[in-house]
């Protein structure tokens, strides 16, 4: 697999986008200027960006409440997804929805839902009008390992298999629904073994590694539109932080999560790219320190704005 040298730049700036979005975000639930909560994918950026990069800007993708990767790496307006957290009105709710409800429809990104595998059914209904248009397009639909034992996962994927329809289903096993390990949850080795009982292919992919996930999601989105039906893929990868901010972490042991840290796919990934030439030290860190402006000017660009007013805010709440 050859990529262009400036395809693979682009994708380490945005796996670095979403790497200092998140951290930001963290720092500001901190100092009290986020409210709510939040759900971070710091340690997963490799998923969403691998598999993004790997479709046109006209497919679809559907996320979830741990969404701010799948977010960005579709190419959001990362000022007004921090306009968003903090709750302003040039945010891409308002200020309305948070972290869990932001959709950029212009771009294909049909939305983060706050409901476990909540977009399953959802990206199984986007094949079917993609199917019934005509079109040669496809939707990735996103979910985690726990969502992979709920009812609608079942019924999707049986129904996008029989009707063939273009659907890329990727489960980001994180290793923990909340607090239950997929040791526990799970009697099978790999969620994506699942595959076989719908007849679609079932795909096992290295996480952590940008590279191959790109691999996987763009051959299942050239077998899905070829009219050959749906892949379940499983990136294996891991949350270097906890379910949500409330999660005190009691499941698991600092040393697991060290022992994953030293697997983070951002440094995996820049070091390939300087092994193999493709970018030097200098480069690299100026390629993280262009990503580190971009989110200090978002969130510039945030506390500058609006907060809803009084009597507006009930608009675009209920119908």
């Amino acid at each position: 697999m050859e990529l262009e040298r400036e395809k693979l730049i682009g994708m380490l700036r945005k796996m670095c986008e979403i790497r200092y979005f998140e951290q930001k975000a963290d720092e500001l639930f901190a100092l009290g200027k986020v409210h709510g909560t939040m759900h971070l994918s710091i340690g997963e950026e490799a998923v969403a960006v691998g598999a993004i990069s790997a479709i046109r800007p006209d497919d679809y993708i559907l996320s979830t409440h741990r969404g701010h990767g799948h977010c960005i790496a579709k190419g959001a307006d990362i000022k007004l997804m921090m306009a968003e957290f903090l709750g302003k009105e040039t945010g891409y709710c308002r200020g309305r929805g948070g972290s869990m409800h932001i959709a950029d429809v212009e771009r294909g990104n049909l939305g983060a839902t706050g409901v476990v595998g909540g977009g399953i059914p959802i990206a199984m209904g986007v094949g079917l009008s993609i199917k019934m248009r005509g079109t040669d397009q496809v939707v990735l639909g996103f979910f985690g390992d726990g969502a992979a034992n709920l009812g609608p996962f079942h019924e999707s994927l049986n129904m996008a298999a029989i009707w063939d329809l273009p659907v890329v289903y990727i489960c980001e096993n994180n290793q923990y629904a909340m607090s239950m390990s997929v040791k526990r949850a799970f009697k099978i080795e790999n969620i994506a073994d699942r595959a076989a009982a719908y007849g679609m292919p079932g795909v096992v992919v290295d996480g952590n590694d940008v590279l191959a996930v790109y691999q996987a999601v763009a051959e299942a989105a050239e077998r899905a539109r070829s009219d050959q039906g749906p892949t379940l893929i499983e990136a294996k990868t891991y949350r270097w932080k906890g379910h949500s901010k409330s999660d005190q972490e009691g499941y698991r042991t600092r040393e697991e999560v060290e022992a994953w840290k030293e697997r983070c796919p951002i440094k995996r990934f820049r070091a390939k790219l300087i092994a193999e030439g493709v970018i030097n030290e200098d480069e690299a860190e100026g390629i993280e320190r262009e990503a580190e402006r971009t989110i200090e000017e978002a969130l510039e660009f945030a506390e500058a704005s609006p907060e809803p007013s009084v009597e507006e805010i009930m608009e675009g709440v209920y119908a």
